[in-house]
């Protein structure tokens, strides 16, 4: 048996952190993707239990990409000012109480509010790395045991997902039908991991004397508001054929959004403490990591309609595959299972290989994977391994970003750090599935059937998420070479003050 300092010696390395910390968090990140993947199964049923149109589901993710879009970089500012981990808890109990209030909601709007509250999960993947980076900084090794973490979280959150997907039509026909304890279910986890964030997560050293720059966030607030309500509107234009001038509502919030945010940064650049600063956005080691954020979310979050509908369009046509609803959600299945793959690759790698390359490589990845769509897309085969290889370089770079972000930022803004990624990763989404839903109703009755997208559509929407791999892949270049390294802090100020960043 090991003696006490044995032991004390384990809590002490990076595998102690990996065997407690990241454990809880592991358990936290399965339930976030339990949300994530429970509820789609049943959308037919809910529909029909709240009298609603098909249609109307868009309004769900709508409302909670809204939300969740202006409340991230806020609660993640709170836990940089308040401790982490109490933020961590207050998000985990308002979305349990609005997962219980799902399952009981009676009509659209209830429901819509109850689940764009229960939003407030995305911002779990970010504290997380905050809480890691904290611990592991106080061993120095905040950067290396983040990474290999991130991976390993990212595998909980895609395990998590695929789980929920498949036990929910499961519960759904053991209920008997029974759509109110079918979804008692992600409540009931969800409550269970609050308990766990309170009693087996230790908090985070909080900076002293931080204050919220309240204003800063009122503008953030307003210029997310409306860019994101923009692109959701924009997205809506077709399928509710509001007609030509409703582009120019598109072009008006769009402009004021930009302009707010002109303003934001003119405002932040004076606060001693602003909301987010700009300074540290503006350096080479994290204004890549923040672009790419977003070309990932171009792919990751607004591909899989497009990719769904292909899948399911007559192969008559001369394209597509013609399968069915089930036979479709094995394709999801399998990209998910190349999310996993590539999340443990990069904790792996982590280890060994300069992490600036992994992300190059990741980018890489994911161009070449929508780049062989273009080609080859006629095959069940084809599709299946251009997704394995987006899902490699999508994966490793889910797990990745976050913890970059952190390593890039000074002591006391890791949480908002990382919690950028996830904001512009979640506007890169919005902004893709606006445009690529006008790019696929554009073609639509110009074929032989009259409601699917032709195959022109389908390629402009391949070729964008290849430009966004390639593209991310050539602004990592500019990130220094002694960026995301547990050493690399001295020497990242030592070659800036230097001027020879590369």
């Amino acid at each position: 048996m090991p003696d006490a300092s044995a032991l004390d010696r384990l809590r002490g390395t990076g595998l102690g952190i990996t065997a407690g910390l990241i454990g809880w968090f592991i358990l936290v990140e399965v339930v976030s993707g339990i949300l994530q993947g429970y509820y789609v199964p049943l959308f037919s049923d809910i529909v029909i239990n709240l009298d609603i149109h098909d249609s109307d589901v868009n309004w769900f993710e709508a409302a909670q990409l809204l939300l969740s879009a202006i409340v991230v970089p806020i609660l993640a500012k709170l836990g940089d000012m308040y401790g982490h981990k109490r933020i961590l808890l207050i998000s985990s109990i308002i979305t349990a109480g609005a997962s219980w209030w799902l399952a009981f909601a009676g009509d659209f709007w209830t429901f819509l509010l109850a689940w764009a509250l229960q939003g407030f999960y995305v911002v779990w993947l970010p504290l997380e790395v905050a809480l890691i980076f904290e611990r592991g900084r106080r061993q120095n090794r905040g950067v290396s045991s983040t990474r290999r973490a991130a991976g390993l979280l990212v595998v909980g959150l895609q395990a998590g997902a695929i789980a929920g997907a498949l036990a929910a039509g499961a519960i759904f026909e053991a209920t008997g039908g029974n759509l109110t304890v079918t979804m008692m279910i992600p409540a009931i986890a969800v409550t269970l991991v609050a308990g766990v964030i309170w009693l087996g997560v230790p908090e985070s050293e909080p900076a002293p004397g931080r204050r919220l720059d309240t204003w800063g966030f009122v503008l953030l607030t307003w210029g997310l508001l409306l860019v994101t309500g923009a692109l959701v509107y924009m997205r809506m234009i077709p399928q509710l054929d509001l007609g030509a001038g409703a582009w120019w509502w598109v072009v008006a919030l769009i402009a004021a959004g930009i302009l707010v945010f002109v303003w934001f940064v003119r405002f932040e650049l004076r606060q001693q403490d602003p909301a987010i600063d700009i300074r540290v956005l503006r350096r080479p080691e994290m204004w890549p990591i923040q672009i790419t954020a977003f070309l990932v979310g171009i792919s990751l979050l607004g591909a899989q309609g497009p990719l769904s509908t292909y899948a399911g369009t007559d192969s008559a046509l001369g394209y597509g595959l013609g399968l069915s609803t089930s036979q479709r959600s094995y394709i999801i299945g399998v990209y998910l299972l190349s999310l996993i793959i590539g999340a443990v690759i990069f904790a792996v790698l982590s280890r060994r290989a300069n992490p600036r390359l992994i992300l190059i490589g990741a980018s890489l990845l994911v161009g070449v994977g929508y780049t062989l769509f273009l080609p080859f897309h006629l095959e069940l085969w084809q599709v299946l391994m251009n997704l394995m290889i987006a899902g490699l370089g999508s994966g490793a770079l889910v797990g990745a970003l976050p913890a970059a972000a952190a390593a890039a930022a000074p002591r006391g803004q890791t949480g908002i750090a990382s919690a950028l990624t996830n904001t512009t990763k979640t506007v890169g989404g919005a902004f893709a599935s606006a445009v690529f839903g006008v790019l696929l109703a554009a073609g639509a009755g110009a074929v032989a059937s009259e409601t699917a997208a032709s195959l022109g559509g389908y390629l402009s929407v391949w070729a964008i998420c290849a430009g966004g791999g390639f593209l991310a892949a050539l602004l990592l270049l500019f990130v220094p070479k002694v960026a995301f390294a547990d050493t690399g802090t001295s020497q990242l100020d030592a070659t800036r003050s230097a001027g020879t960043l590369t």
